[in-house]
Protein backbone atom coordinates (compact mmCIF):
# COMPACT_ATOMS: atom_id res chain seq x y z
CA UNK A 1 0.00 0.00 0.00
CA UNK A 2 1.09 3.57 -0.69
CA UNK A 3 0.48 5.97 2.16
CA UNK A 4 1.11 9.71 1.81
CA UNK A 5 1.14 11.79 4.98
CA UNK A 6 1.07 15.58 5.15
CA UNK A 7 3.11 16.16 2.01
CA UNK A 8 4.35 19.66 1.16
CA UNK A 9 6.38 20.65 -1.90
CA UNK A 10 7.29 24.02 -3.35
CA UNK A 11 9.63 25.35 -6.03
CA UNK A 12 11.09 28.47 -4.52
CA UNK A 13 8.20 30.74 -3.61
CA UNK A 14 5.72 28.69 -5.64
CA UNK A 15 3.78 26.21 -3.51
CA UNK A 16 2.87 23.11 -5.54
CA UNK A 17 1.55 20.62 -2.97
CA UNK A 18 0.16 21.47 0.45
CA UNK A 19 -0.70 18.96 3.17
CA UNK A 20 -1.45 16.11 0.78
CA UNK A 21 -2.53 12.92 2.55
CA UNK A 22 -3.74 9.88 0.62
CA UNK A 23 -3.88 6.10 0.75
CA UNK A 24 -3.68 3.97 -2.40
CA UNK A 25 -4.73 0.35 -1.83
CA UNK A 26 -2.63 -2.63 -2.93
CA UNK A 27 -3.39 -4.09 -6.32
CA UNK A 28 -5.53 -1.18 -7.44
CA UNK A 29 -5.63 0.88 -10.60
CA UNK A 30 -5.78 4.40 -9.22
CA UNK A 31 -6.40 7.59 -11.20
CA UNK A 32 -4.91 11.00 -10.44
CA UNK A 33 -6.97 13.79 -11.98
CA UNK A 34 -6.79 17.57 -12.02
CA UNK A 35 -6.27 20.51 -14.33
CA UNK A 36 -2.83 21.38 -15.70
CA UNK A 37 -0.58 22.67 -12.94
CA UNK A 38 -2.59 21.06 -10.14
CA UNK A 39 0.44 19.07 -8.90
CA UNK A 40 -0.18 15.59 -10.35
CA UNK A 41 3.22 15.21 -12.01
CA UNK A 42 5.01 16.54 -8.94
CA UNK A 43 3.19 14.02 -6.75
CA UNK A 44 4.22 11.14 -9.02
CA UNK A 45 7.84 12.30 -8.95
CA UNK A 46 7.72 12.42 -5.17
CA UNK A 47 6.28 8.89 -5.07
CA UNK A 48 9.17 7.71 -7.25
CA UNK A 49 11.71 9.61 -5.07
CA UNK A 50 12.82 11.60 -8.12
CA UNK A 51 11.93 14.68 -6.05
CA UNK A 52 12.11 15.11 -2.29
CA UNK A 53 9.29 16.78 -0.31
CA UNK A 54 9.81 19.88 1.80
CA UNK A 55 8.01 18.03 4.59
CA UNK A 56 5.77 15.03 5.04
CA UNK A 57 6.33 11.34 4.39
CA UNK A 58 5.61 8.70 1.76
CA UNK A 59 5.42 5.06 2.81
CA UNK A 60 5.32 2.03 0.52
CA UNK A 61 4.46 -1.23 2.25
CA UNK A 62 5.20 0.46 5.56
CA UNK A 63 8.67 1.72 4.60
CA UNK A 64 9.72 5.27 3.75
CA UNK A 65 10.46 5.77 0.06
CA UNK A 66 13.10 8.48 0.48
CA UNK A 67 16.54 7.03 -0.19
CA UNK A 68 15.24 3.47 0.18
CA UNK A 69 16.83 1.53 -2.66
CA UNK A 70 15.07 -1.72 -1.80
CA UNK A 71 11.65 -0.09 -2.02
CA UNK A 72 12.51 1.82 -5.19
CA UNK A 73 13.50 -1.40 -6.94
CA UNK A 74 9.80 -2.21 -7.03
CA UNK A 75 8.77 1.15 -8.52
CA UNK A 76 8.68 1.96 -12.23
CA UNK A 77 8.02 5.62 -13.06
CA UNK A 78 7.13 6.57 -16.64
CA UNK A 79 7.08 10.38 -16.93
CA UNK A 80 5.23 12.29 -19.62
CA UNK A 81 8.50 12.95 -21.47
CA UNK A 82 11.00 10.18 -20.58
CA UNK A 83 14.72 10.87 -20.76
CA UNK A 84 16.96 8.86 -23.07
CA UNK A 85 20.52 9.44 -24.25
CA UNK A 86 21.38 10.31 -27.84
CA UNK A 87 21.53 7.17 -29.94
CA UNK A 88 19.57 5.08 -27.43
CA UNK A 89 17.39 2.37 -28.96
CA UNK A 90 14.47 0.51 -27.42
CA UNK A 91 16.55 -2.68 -27.49
CA UNK A 92 19.28 -1.03 -25.40
CA UNK A 93 16.69 0.18 -22.88
CA UNK A 94 15.22 -3.31 -22.66
CA UNK A 95 18.61 -4.77 -21.79
CA UNK A 96 19.19 -2.05 -19.20
CA UNK A 97 15.79 -2.60 -17.53
CA UNK A 98 16.52 -6.32 -17.27
CA UNK A 99 19.21 -5.49 -14.70
CA UNK A 100 16.76 -3.58 -12.47
CA UNK A 101 13.39 -5.32 -12.82
CA UNK A 102 11.96 -8.83 -13.20
CA UNK A 103 11.78 -8.08 -16.93
CA UNK A 104 9.64 -10.45 -19.00
CA UNK A 105 11.18 -10.62 -22.46
CA UNK A 106 8.20 -12.49 -23.90
CA UNK A 107 5.77 -9.77 -22.82
CA UNK A 108 8.12 -7.07 -24.11
CA UNK A 109 8.35 -8.69 -27.54
CA UNK A 110 4.57 -9.20 -27.62
CA UNK A 111 3.86 -5.49 -27.06
CA UNK A 112 6.76 -4.37 -29.26
CA UNK A 113 5.32 -6.46 -32.08
CA UNK A 114 1.78 -5.29 -31.36
CA UNK A 115 2.83 -1.64 -31.44
CA UNK A 116 5.25 -2.23 -34.34
CA UNK A 117 8.11 -0.73 -32.34
CA UNK A 118 11.43 -0.51 -34.21
CA UNK A 119 13.80 -1.97 -31.63
CA UNK A 120 17.12 -0.90 -33.19
CA UNK A 121 16.15 2.56 -34.45
CA UNK A 122 17.28 5.51 -32.26
CA UNK A 123 14.32 6.67 -30.18
CA UNK A 124 15.01 10.30 -31.15
CA UNK A 125 13.69 9.41 -34.63
CA UNK A 126 10.31 8.22 -33.29
CA UNK A 127 7.09 10.20 -33.40
CA UNK A 128 5.53 11.17 -30.07
CA UNK A 129 3.03 8.32 -30.28
CA UNK A 130 5.68 5.75 -31.18
CA UNK A 131 7.89 6.88 -28.28
CA UNK A 132 4.96 6.45 -25.92
CA UNK A 133 4.18 2.98 -27.25
CA UNK A 134 7.82 1.93 -26.88
CA UNK A 135 7.98 3.04 -23.25
CA UNK A 136 4.60 1.44 -22.52
CA UNK A 137 5.98 -1.88 -23.80
CA UNK A 138 9.02 -1.48 -21.54
CA UNK A 139 6.93 -0.53 -18.52
CA UNK A 140 4.51 -3.46 -18.84
CA UNK A 141 7.35 -5.91 -19.41
CA UNK A 142 9.26 -4.70 -16.34
CA UNK A 143 6.53 -6.22 -14.09
CA UNK A 144 7.01 -3.71 -11.25
CA UNK A 145 5.34 -3.83 -7.86
CA UNK A 146 4.26 -0.21 -8.33
CA UNK A 147 3.78 1.42 -11.74
CA UNK A 148 3.54 5.23 -11.89
CA UNK A 149 2.30 6.61 -15.22
CA UNK A 150 2.20 10.34 -15.97
CA UNK A 151 -0.27 11.25 -18.75
CA UNK A 152 -0.55 7.57 -19.53
CA UNK A 153 -2.64 7.81 -22.71
CA UNK A 154 -1.11 10.96 -24.21
CA UNK A 155 -0.07 10.40 -27.83
CA UNK A 156 -1.61 6.93 -28.08
CA UNK A 157 -4.08 6.09 -30.84
CA UNK A 158 -7.36 4.32 -29.91
CA UNK A 159 -5.97 0.82 -30.50
CA UNK A 160 -2.86 1.51 -28.41
CA UNK A 161 -5.05 2.95 -25.62
CA UNK A 162 -7.12 -0.22 -25.61
CA UNK A 163 -4.01 -2.41 -25.44
CA UNK A 164 -2.55 -0.32 -22.60
CA UNK A 165 -5.76 -0.72 -20.60
CA UNK A 166 -5.74 -4.46 -21.22
CA UNK A 167 -2.07 -4.61 -20.29
CA UNK A 168 -2.61 -2.77 -17.00
CA UNK A 169 -5.49 -5.04 -16.04
CA UNK A 170 -3.42 -8.12 -16.95
CA UNK A 171 -0.42 -6.83 -14.99
CA UNK A 172 -2.55 -6.30 -11.89
CA UNK A 173 -4.18 -9.72 -12.13
CA UNK A 174 -0.91 -11.59 -12.71
CA UNK A 175 1.44 -9.77 -10.33
CA UNK A 176 -0.73 -7.71 -7.96
CA UNK A 177 0.85 -4.53 -9.32
CA UNK A 178 -0.55 -1.22 -8.09
CA UNK A 179 -0.76 1.35 -10.90
CA UNK A 180 -1.11 5.09 -10.23
CA UNK A 181 -2.15 6.83 -13.44
CA UNK A 182 -2.42 10.53 -14.13
CA UNK A 183 -4.36 11.40 -17.27
CA UNK A 184 -6.69 13.92 -18.83
CA UNK A 185 -8.40 10.99 -20.62
CA UNK A 186 -10.97 10.48 -17.91
CA UNK A 187 -13.09 8.07 -19.91
CA UNK A 188 -10.06 5.79 -20.12
CA UNK A 189 -9.56 6.02 -16.35
CA UNK A 190 -13.22 5.30 -15.72
CA UNK A 191 -12.89 2.09 -17.76
CA UNK A 192 -10.16 0.58 -15.59
CA UNK A 193 -9.67 2.48 -12.31
CA UNK A 194 -11.46 1.70 -9.08
CA UNK A 195 -10.13 4.63 -7.04
CA UNK A 196 -9.26 8.24 -7.78
CA UNK A 197 -7.94 11.43 -6.25
CA UNK A 198 -8.76 14.92 -7.51
CA UNK A 199 -5.76 17.21 -7.02
CA UNK A 200 -6.89 20.84 -6.87
CA UNK A 201 -4.70 23.77 -5.96
CA UNK A 202 -2.04 21.46 -4.57
CA UNK A 203 -4.38 19.59 -2.22
CA UNK A 204 -6.59 16.51 -2.41
CA UNK A 205 -10.01 18.02 -3.06
CA UNK A 206 -11.78 14.66 -3.35
CA UNK A 207 -10.83 11.00 -3.31
CA UNK A 208 -12.50 7.63 -3.14
CA UNK A 209 -14.15 5.01 -5.29
CA UNK A 210 -15.12 6.17 -8.80
CA UNK A 211 -18.35 4.18 -8.79
CA UNK A 212 -19.41 5.57 -5.42
CA UNK A 213 -18.58 9.14 -6.52
CA UNK A 214 -20.80 8.74 -9.57
CA UNK A 215 -23.62 7.31 -7.46
CA UNK A 216 -23.68 10.50 -5.37
CA UNK A 217 -24.68 12.67 -8.33
CA UNK A 218 -27.66 12.48 -10.67
CA UNK A 219 -28.35 14.05 -14.03
CA UNK A 220 -31.86 14.78 -15.25
CA UNK A 221 -33.56 16.31 -18.23
CA UNK A 222 -36.87 18.01 -17.51
CA UNK A 223 -39.46 19.90 -19.55
CA UNK A 224 -42.03 22.33 -18.12
CA UNK A 225 -45.08 23.90 -19.77
CA UNK A 226 -43.25 27.24 -19.62
CA UNK A 227 -39.73 28.54 -20.13
CA UNK A 228 -37.51 27.11 -17.43
CA UNK A 229 -34.85 28.88 -15.36
CA UNK A 230 -32.46 27.73 -12.66
CA UNK A 231 -34.74 29.25 -10.02
CA UNK A 232 -37.42 26.71 -10.99
CA UNK A 233 -35.26 23.84 -9.71
CA UNK A 234 -35.92 23.55 -5.93
CA UNK A 235 -32.41 22.38 -4.92
CA UNK A 236 -28.78 23.23 -5.59
CA UNK A 237 -27.36 22.14 -8.94
CA UNK A 238 -23.68 21.62 -9.67
CA UNK A 239 -24.46 21.97 -13.38
CA UNK A 240 -27.44 23.56 -15.16
CA UNK A 241 -28.29 24.44 -18.75
CA UNK A 242 -31.66 25.34 -20.26
CA UNK A 243 -33.09 25.94 -23.72
CA UNK A 244 -36.62 27.24 -23.66
CA UNK A 245 -38.83 24.82 -21.77
CA UNK A 246 -36.20 22.06 -21.49
CA UNK A 247 -33.34 21.91 -19.00
CA UNK A 248 -30.55 19.50 -18.09
CA UNK A 249 -28.90 19.59 -14.68
CA UNK A 250 -26.70 17.61 -12.30
CA UNK A 251 -27.35 17.57 -8.56
CA UNK A 252 -26.12 15.74 -5.49
CA UNK A 253 -28.46 13.92 -3.14
CA UNK A 254 -30.91 11.05 -2.95
CA UNK A 255 -32.40 10.27 -6.33
CA UNK A 256 -35.86 9.56 -4.91
CA UNK A 257 -35.95 12.95 -3.17
CA UNK A 258 -34.84 14.75 -6.34
CA UNK A 259 -37.52 12.99 -8.40
CA UNK A 260 -40.19 13.80 -5.81
CA UNK A 261 -39.37 17.51 -5.95
CA UNK A 262 -39.28 17.50 -9.73
CA UNK A 263 -42.65 15.80 -10.00
CA UNK A 264 -44.12 18.50 -7.76
CA UNK A 265 -43.35 20.94 -10.60
CA UNK A 266 -45.84 19.02 -12.81
CA UNK A 267 -43.33 18.59 -15.65
CA UNK A 268 -44.18 17.48 -19.17
CA UNK A 269 -41.53 14.81 -18.71
CA UNK A 270 -38.55 13.90 -16.49
CA UNK A 271 -35.70 11.68 -17.69
CA UNK A 272 -32.60 10.50 -15.84
CA UNK A 273 -29.33 10.51 -17.82
CA UNK A 274 -26.16 8.66 -16.89
CA UNK A 275 -23.29 10.82 -15.59
CA UNK A 276 -19.78 9.79 -16.65
CA UNK A 277 -16.53 10.49 -14.81
CA UNK A 278 -15.39 13.21 -17.20
CA UNK A 279 -18.64 15.11 -16.79
CA UNK A 280 -18.37 14.88 -13.00
CA UNK A 281 -14.79 16.20 -13.16
CA UNK A 282 -15.84 19.15 -15.32
CA UNK A 283 -18.59 20.01 -12.85
CA UNK A 284 -16.12 19.88 -9.97
CA UNK A 285 -13.54 22.15 -11.59
CA UNK A 286 -16.22 24.59 -12.76
CA UNK A 287 -17.53 24.80 -9.21
CA UNK A 288 -14.02 25.87 -8.16
CA UNK A 289 -13.95 28.62 -10.78
CA UNK A 290 -11.38 27.14 -13.17
CA UNK A 291 -13.71 26.73 -16.14
CA UNK A 292 -16.55 28.90 -17.38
Amino acid sequence: MIEIRGLYKSYGAKKVLENVSLQIPDGSLFGLIGINGAGKSTLLRLLADVLRPDSGDIFVDGERVQGNERVKQGIFFLPDDPYYATGTTVEKLAWMYQTFYPFDRHIFERYADLFKVQLRTPIRNFSKGMKRQAFVALALASRPRYLLLDEAFDGLDPLARLELKRGLIELGEETGCTAVISSHSLRELEDICSGFALIDGGTVADAGDIGEALERVHKFQIALPREITREDIPFECISFEATGRVAKFIARGEKEEIVRKLEALEPLFVEEIKVDFEELFLCEVRSRGYLK
